[in-house]
């Protein structure tokens, strides 16, 4: 029988200059598809949202960096948007195979979406400090695909998923770069080249960060110096330097968090004791131990200088996300997502989970931009004490999070300011 391939992509933003929309105009097009949302109102979410939300973010973060960070190259992910991505997706599996997310995500698929949810409307709007999230569901226009309603309902109302029926033709994939571009700040122009034949269904999902510096640097703070390698090559690199106020310790690594104006986001950096690898430090770290150090941050002055940098990263989590314990998903003779929709009698199963992300760090701030696809397929204060030094000039880890919750939007490794 043949197979009929059902995507779900993500993709997740964090830019200098955000301005996102569900559906509608975008610069260069209109988007031409059918609105399936049309006679779907969305209901009020009352759901109390569950307090280990932020330890179930840093454990997902951390299993993820873990089994991602290898080898000499430079790792960034987002773990809130892939969390975000499969949480949509749980909402259409049953069975065994939602057991299995759940287990790997971390919570039941309906407190994820309340945690989700309370994420959403919690989103900071100031003119200096905006995060804004938007996703959006793709379904080809074929009489044999079923799409389920409540599905469509439950995205709707806990994700604020707009959702669309198209021909998959080459107007399609137009509408569908359209859209990630209008909601990418243009940062990402688009996720598709040609849709193929046998492409069913489409989850999007975009997040955005867009944030100054509490401090902007001046070209007085930044001067040249030199990044060493792992492997003790040196880099020349232009460095940041200030003074913050915020120490982060834990028993391998120390380092500082850095605000973005309005103080409810921040940069953080753990550097890892000289002698100790980044990868030999987070093979060691744990989510509760991570949300520990953000959490006991201590009020302490310190010497920083972080390095301008910019660097990409892609990956295909199929194959992680089986590790930690998803097999199911993955394979077309046990997974189901009944709950999700059918095309004739073949039922569907997860393909490919594709994450791509970009950063830059520079003297205003930060921009970054994540693209994930999942794809499925259908088969049968001032301290007194000396101020600390933390120069990120060798390897480090570091993290985009939300100081009110220790949330990491971001999570990433810097092995080599020329990656």
């Amino acid at each position: 029988m043949k197979k009929k391939l059902l995507s779900l992509m993500l993709c997740g933003t964090m830019t200098a200059a955000s301005a996102l929309l569900l559906s509608g105009c975008a610069e260069g097009g209109t988007i031409q598809a059918e609105n399936l949302m049309a006679h779907i109102s969305t209901q009020n979410v009352t759901e109390t949202a569950p307090e280990n939300g932020p330890s179930t973010a840093s454990t997902f973060a951390v299993k993820l960096l873990q089994r991602c960070a290898a080898g000499e190259e430079n790792t960034l992910l987002s773990p809130l948007s892939v969390l975000a991505a499969l949480g949509m997706t749980a909402n259409g599996a049953a069975g065994e195979t939602l057991s299995q997310m759940e287990a790997v995500l971390g919570l039941p698929a309906g407190e994820l979406n309340s945690w989700m949810h309370s994420v959403l409307q919690s989103l900071p709007e100031e003119k200096t400090c905006t995060v804004e999230m938007a996703n959006s569901i793709w379904v080809r226009d074929d009489p044999e695909l079923t799409v389920e309603q409540p599905f469509l309902q439950a995205n709707a109302d806990y994700y604020g998923a707009a959702a669309y029926k198209a021909p998959f033709n080459d107007s399609t994939a137009k509408d569908i770069n359209t859209w990630v571009k209008q909601n990418t700040d243009n940062l990402i122009d688009g996720i598709l080249g040609d849709i193929p034949d046998d492409a069913m269904l489409y989850l999007i999902n975009a997040l955005s960060f867009d944030a100054e510096w509490m401090r902007i640097y001046e070209d007085s703070d930044v001067r040249e110096g030199m990044f060493t390698t792992e492997a003790g090559q040196e880099r020349t690199a232009d460095f940041m330097y200030s003074q913050e106020h915020t120490y982060l310790r834990d028993e391998n690594a120390q380092g500082f968090l850095k605000y973005y104006k309005g103080g409810d986001y921040a940069f953080a950096a753990l550097l890892p004791e000289e002698g100790l690898s980044v990868s030999d430090y987070v093979a060691g770290l744990t989510g509760e131990r991570l949300l520990n150090t953000l959490n006991s941050a201590g009020s302490e002055t310190v010497r920083a200088a972080i390095p301008k940098f910019e660097t990409e990263y892609d990956t295909e989590l199929s194959e992680v996300l089986k590790t930690l314990g998803m097999a199911d998903a993955f394979d077309m003779s046990t997974a189901d997502f009944s709950a999700m929709g059918h095309y004739g009698e073949d039922s569907l199963y997860i393909s490919k989970v594709l994450h791509k992300t970009k950063i830059t760090v520079d003297e205003r701030g930060t921009m970054a931009g994540a693209v994930t696809a999942v794809e499925m397929a259908s088969g049968s204060a001032g301290s007194l004490e000396e101020p600390k030094t933390v120069y990120l000039d060798r390897p480090f880890v570091y993290l985009l999070v939300n100081c009110r919750t220790n949330i990491p939007l971001f999570i990433g490794t810097m092995l080599d300011t020329a990656g």
